[in-house]
């Protein structure tokens, strides 16, 4: 569960702001789409999907309405079904497992590694059982998962691979693209993602044919081709006019992840204090900074500080899954996860956004360190 507070001051996130330095573009880009009226699976849609596979580097990228509708049809192409085990972890947004069980999966839950929060490989190892079909690792706050041990672990069991990218657009493992790197991986569009819309949306990738095929006639009411129904599908297709704005944003993801990168170098610069520990990079990956988040055994003490001086702030995740009530029924609330628990007492997400300033930062790590002296 996300808590913020923000009023006149330093907001997590500046929506705002961003679309005063965009409006002409979207609302040209808008206007454009509307002009051609072609908003079912229109050309907004197919070059975005072309321009985020190319990106990417993958084969297919299939445009969908939401993520948790990205993770849900990636699962049922991959062949997932009733009586199936997916392994994931409770370090993430509800969604993650919420997919795996309208997939009519069972969901598992493993612990996370403590410096970057991604799966732990080891962890993984002693949950796999027969029934075990595939692994969702989440990429989480902009990190990649270690892909190169989990994928040393599943690919020899035939244990498929979907990458949860909702937070990482952009992000590398080992010069290699998420979403690229496991047999098919989600992003979400979601407005305050890095690449997002104003709104709803998600794409699903892959270079596994069968896969994006399957993912195109699920999202589609099950069709294959207009007018022949092959399965039974959903009304989960991305809307043209979100594909149109996430188009105009697309053009600087590059710019705004460097800017996002700088942010995080002169935060992590003027947060040295012993009770502080900044975001951890493991060697070979790059991190895209979705959020900067932080943990301290004095959380409570920084979060009074900084509701005090109007910066805003997020607990990312202080309620995890497998604590919430919708997950009694299945279990997980008896899931062993120390490493989540110990985090969802200690993490909060400071400000981060392009267009953050270096005021800004001076002025949230000043306030942070003014309370810990």
């Amino acid at each position: 569960m996300c808590r913020g507070v923000a009023l006149l001051g330093i907001p997590l996130i500046d929506l705002k702001a961003e679309y005063a330095e965009l409006r002409e573009e979207v609302l040209e880009a808008i206007d454009d789409a509307l002009g051609s009226m072609q908003l079912f699976l229109g050309p907004n849609v197919q070059a975005l999907e072309r321009d985020w596979a190319e990106l990417c580097g993958t084969e297919h990228a299939v445009g969908v309405s939401d993520g948790t509708q990205a993770l849900h049809l990636a699962l049922r192409a991959m062949g997932i079904e009733p009586g199936d085990e997916v392994i994931t972890v409770s370090w993430t947004f509800f969604a993650t497992i919420e997919a795996i069980i309208h997939a009519g999966a069972t969901p598992k839950l493993v612990d996370i590694e403590p410096e970057h929060f991604g799966m732990d490989p080891e962890a993984l190892v002693t949950a796999i059982t027969e029934r075990t079909r595939a692994i969702i690792p989440v990429h989480v706050y902009g990190h990649p998962a270690d892909m190169e041990k989990l994928r040393g672990i599943c690919a020899p069991r035939g244990i498929r691979i979907l990458e949860d990218a909702a937070q990482a657009h952009g992000a590398t493992d080992k010069g290699k693209l998420v979403g690229s790197i496991g047999d098919a991986g989600i992003f979400s569009f979601y407005m305050s993602k890095n690449l997002a819309g104003y709104g709803e949306g998600g794409i699903v990738t892959t270079s596994d044919d069968e896969i994006a095929h399957k993912v195109k006639m699920l999202r589609d009411h099950g069709q294959a081709e207009r007018g022949t129904f092959e399965c039974i599908g959903y009304n989960s297709r991305l809307d043209e006019l979100q594909a149109a704005i996430v188009r105009v944003k697309l053009q600087r993801l590059a710019e705004n992840t460097a800017k996002r990168r700088r942010h995080a170098a002169r935060y992590d610069e003027l947060l040295q204090h012993q009770d502080i520990i900044t975001p951890q990079v493991r060697p070979g990956c790059e991190h895209v900074y979705h959020l900067y988040t932080i943990r301290s055994k004095r959380r409570e003490e920084i979060k009074s500080a900084l509701q005090t001086a109007d910066i805003a702030f997020a607990t990312h995740y202080a309620s995890p899954p497998h604590q919430q009530l919708a997950c009694v029924a299945y279990g997980l609330d008896e899931a062993h996860l120390p490493v989540t628990e110990a985090l969802a007492d200690e993490v909060i997400s400071l400000p981060m956004y392009p267009g953050l300033t270096g005021s800004q930062i001076e002025q949230v790590a000043e306030t942070i360190l003014a309370t810990l002296s």
